[in-house]
């Protein structure tokens, strides 16, 4: 009796397809572009943030120092002499403190001087305050000028003749800047102007201030 011989033959997929190594290789590249893609991705998120940081830290968090200035100023109470020279008169201004930074600037009391060839004349003291975020805190003050601390030998008496009196003025505040609440820079902020007031007309004729 013959014995029957069986041949084994390869299991079909069961949707009847099978993969070839060209298709498998091509899913593979597939799959390795989009992880280059992905981390192209994720490297320009990140230089992008850096750029950001950056931007930011130029201009935002870039502390600059605040200004200190003489307003619109006016004069009365005018009254001047040429035979034993003296002046006296009453300063009306405007203390302007310039904040340009992006967060407030506190300063502490102050003083401005006011001088005649570097004798003080007058002075008055600016209140501690604070200037917000790119503001400017305006402060109106007025100042009693007076000769009595003048040496004798002073030019006064030409000045006053000629009738243009040379006055300057200085100050200088110190305090902080505050940044996002919680960065605080020391910042000074200081003050140098000229005056000139026209003797007859009993008005400042120029005032400028650096």
């Amino acid at each position: 009796m013959a014995e029957k011989t069986h041949q084994a033959y390869p299991m079909a997929p069961a949707n009847g397809y099978t993969r070839s190594d060209g298709e498998s290789l091509s899913e593979d590249e597939l799959k390795r572009k989009k992880r280059i893609k992905c981390f192209a991705y994720i490297g320009i998120f990140i230089v992008f943030q850096i750029a950001v940081m950056t931007v930011f830290g130029l201009t935002v968090m870039k502390v600059k120092t605040p200004k200190v200035r003489l307003g619109t100023s006016t004069l009365t109470d005018f009254t001047s002499s040429t035979t034993a020279p003296s002046f006296g008169a009453t300063f009306n201004t405007q203390i302007r403190v310039k904040n340009t930074n992006w967060g407030p600037y506190k300063f502490d009391q102050g003083i401005v001087t006011f001088m005649y060839q570097g004798t003080p004349v007058g002075t008055v003291v600016v209140p501690k305050g604070k200037a917000g975020m790119r503001g400017t805190k305006k402060i109106n003050v007025n100042v009693s000028l007076n000769t009595a601390a003048l040496p004798s030998s002073s030019t006064l008496g030409s000045e006053l003749s000629g009738g243009v009196l040379t006055l300057t003025s200085e100050a200088k505040l110190t305090g902080k800047v505050e940044l996002m609440l919680i960065m605080k820079k020391k910042k000074s902020a200081s003050m140098s102007c000229t005056i000139q007031i026209d003797v007859s007309g009993q008005t400042v004729k120029s005032l400028e201030c650096k």
